[in-house]
């Protein structure tokens, strides 16, 4: 769907950027409603691959002007809205979009009691457990203060709304479905986005340069045995025993292979055998995460896995080879240096004594393919959530580590001023380059 561009006024006299976002914040009941439209996000989740009503909603909001072009169903559920105005740098604001099959456990009047049909047709419960909610709200009020900003820059605005991220697959399928190609709107000279976390208390924000979050690989992995009755293990080979050595097996990986000093993670988080006690089955399926910041460290992780899991099935007499196939990979989000330290500068004179460093995480994030694509820089913050008294009495405590974390059922961040700082920064990281 695509909506006619108005025409685009002239560019007024110069004001910094934090002064435009002071000047055109949402404030008041056009607040409120950007709190009520999070509330109901949050009630009203959609997993992985099935954002079609989150979509649509955001869509319909940015619609609100005509002034903004509007492409939908690109990779999926993903949109973008394009908003013209001269000639000028074009600047990419992303946010992702979908859901966990978690069920919420934090109390919340707006709390989610959803249930859907997952990918293998399960019934699941449905949680905003990463905050995704979050970002889509940011991502709206930033837009419509850029909107209304307008006369202060020149240049494109590109605001992009992602599906699977929890996937780590919806920016390439966006990318594959002809984002920077099918739609008339020129490649980004930079993408930006952020996301919220808890262990940053809310109204900061935590930015750095370089590696910020690690890449990951997922792999299914099934191993084979040969199946009988389990009271005559001696006339079995069994695939449960050969998946229970793999697993600790693996253990050794980071702690005995892994150079001291360099970081690797991998987890076995799921393990699937067998249909009755007293039945040895005839294969057993594991599936792993494996994070990273280095290629290096990334190919030494896979290669010893792969070694590991052949070797336990060699030494157990397995009757078949393993299959191993990869299901998820997103590379390392390392922060363009030179955007990064333009931003540095932005982001201390309007945030001040509420920005710090952002420091390395292992979890994952495919933000970056959106530039890789196309070559191009990108800089991704972290946006604090927790409750302020609560983060402080954590922190006085040293329990900043109890916190739930991201994919938690008790994630709640606290609506204020969390939106308000995501709002202001993605709108001051958007004039920073177009101003």
């Amino acid at each position: 769907m695509t909506r006619t561009s108005a025409p685009i006024p002239t560019v007024s006299s110069r004001l910094k950027p934090g002064d435009i976002v002071e000047r055109y914040r949402p404030r008041g009941r056009a607040l409120a409603q950007y709190e009520t439209y999070y509330r109901n996000l949050h009630r009203d989740p959609e997993l992985s691959q099935q954002e079609r009503m989150t979509s649509l909603g955001a869509a319909q909001t940015i619609m609100v002007s005509d002034d903004f072009r509007v492409y939908t169903d690109i990779g999926g559920h993903g949109f973008i809205g394009v908003l013209d105005n001269g000639a000028g740098p074009t600047v990419l604001l992303r946010a992702d979009m979908d859901a966990l099959p978690v069920r919420e456990n934090t109390g919340l009047e707006y709390a989610s009691q959803k249930m859907m049909n997952d990918a293998d047709g399960n019934d699941v419960p449905v949680m905003h457990a990463c905050g995704h909610d979050v970002h889509v709200t940011c991502l709206l009020g930033a837009a419509k203060l850029l909107y209304d900003a307008r006369e202060y820059w020149k240049g494109t605005l590109i605001c992009l709304l992602q599906p699977a991220e929890e996937l780590v697959s919806g920016a390439q399928a966006m990318v594959d479905d002809g984002l920077y190609t099918n739609y008339g709107i020129p490649n980004p000279d930079v993408v930006l986005g952020q996301h919220v976390f808890l262990l940053y208390k809310a109204g900061t924000i935590g930015l750095s340069s370089g590696a910020i979050m690690a890449a990951v690989d997922g792999l299914k992995i099934r191993v084979f045995g040969k199946g009988g009755h389990g009271s005559m293990p001696n006339t079995c080979v069994d695939p449960i025993v050969i998946a229970s050595h793999i697993i600790v097996r693996l253990q050794t990986i980071v702690s005995r292979e892994l150079q001291p000093g360099k970081v690797g993670v991998v987890t076995c988080g799921k393990i699937q055998a067998g249909t009755a006690a007293n039945i040895i089955p005839d294969y057993a399926d594991m599936e792993l995460t494996i994070r990273s910041y280095d290629v290096d460290v990334q190919k030494q992780l896979l290669d010893a896995i792969k070694r590991i899991v052949r070797a336990e099935c060699d030494a157990s007499k397995s009757p078949k080879q393993p299959e191993i196939s990869k299901t998820a990979h997103a590379p390392a989000t390392v922060n363009s240096l030179e955007q990064t330290d333009i931003l540095q500068s932005s982001f201390s004179t309007y945030f001040d004594d509420n920005l710090g460093p952002m420091e390395p995480l292992p979890g994952s994030e495919d933000f970056s393919v959106l530039a890789r694509a196309i070559n191009r820089p990108y800089v991704f913050w972290a946006l604090g959530g927790c409750d302020p008294d609560r983060w402080d009495k954590a922190n006085n405590n040293g329990k900043l580590g109890e916190l739930p974390s991201n994919h938690s059922a008790e994630f709640a961040p606290v609506i204020q001023p969390t939106l308000k700082t995501g709002i202001d920064a993605l709108a001051l990281a958007a004039l920073t380059f177009l101003n």
